[in-house]
């Protein structure tokens, strides 16, 4: 091959193989996954804030709908009424940005329309994945400490303030920014970090991980959606991924019903 051919080929490969890589990640629809290859996809292009019909966004199917099931413990935080007939079950991780995409594009919506109007009940689980660690199990047991010491809205508190505060991807936050976190929602911090360096609260993390693998989680966000049972057994669709509020709409609404 020649010195003008090969200057011409060089470049057409290099723009071949970034845009398998660009596809790639596209694929991955919004959750960050444990194995071998993790792929974060770019944020979302803002929108007009007034789109006319004829651009008006479609509703979307979420990424997968699969079946799901787990078990809501007198351990687990609680955001809205116990007795709701709905039950959402969040597995995240304080240090995914997809987490925290969701929190804040969507989970204001689902607060507003759902939670607070007592149709459904959020349940937190931690779901830390590995290679956000050490600080993605750090903030989850942090906010765990934040509850044993002032209940659920304490818990919920903490939970808003780190991922309003977190830039993600493992290090969104320090040990020095969660102990000034805990100060200014007027926990004692010091209280807070011993809690957190004794590991009370490890063996509960763990088995929020184990119970999510069981339901079926590989990555973060997920969610298993069902009726209320008084038994504590979720049992319903698993929701994948940092989907769009209409997303969840479609699925809760039909169990309102």
């Amino acid at each position: 091959m020649d010195a003008k051919n090969s200057f011409l080929t060089t470049p057409l490969a290099v723009l071949l193989g970034s845009f398998v890589i660009a596809v790639s990640i596209m694929m991955h629809g919004g959750i960050i996954k444990v194995g071998k290859t993790t792929a974060v996809a770019p944020q979302p292009q803002a929108q007009p804030s007034q789109p006319s019909q004829a651009q008006a966004p479609q509703p979307q199917a979420p990424q997968q709908l699969a079946t799901g099931k787990t078990t809501v413990t007198a351990d687990d935080p609680v955001s809205g009424d116990k007795n709701a007939p709905v039950t959402l079950v969040e597995f995240s991780d304080y240090e995914c940005p997809f987490c925290k995409r969701h929190f804040d594009q969507v989970y204001p919506q689902l607060k507003k329309d759902y939670i607070d109007t007592g149709k459904v009940k959020l349940v937190f689980r931690n779901y830390p994945l590995p290679f956000h660690d050490p600080m993605a199990t750090y903030e989850a047991q942090a906010a765990l400490c934040a509850k044993d010491k002032g209940g659920d809205s304490a818990y919920f508190k903490f939970h808003d303030e780190m991922f309003k505060q977190t830039t993600s991807n493992g290090n969104g936050l320090s040990k020095d920014k969660v102990r000034q976190i805990a100060a200014d929602l007027g926990l004692n911090a010091d209280n807070l970090v011993s809690c957190v360096e004794g590991n009370k609260f490890k063996e509960q993390v763990a088995k929020d991980i184990s119970d999510g693998s069981a339901a079926g989680v590989n990555g973060t966000p997920s969610f298993v959606l069902g009726k209320t049972e008084k038994s504590g057994v979720v049992n319903g669709q698993l929701i994948i991924g940092a989907q769009p509020y209409s997303a969840f709409q479609s699925a809760i609404d039909p169990l309102l019903k």
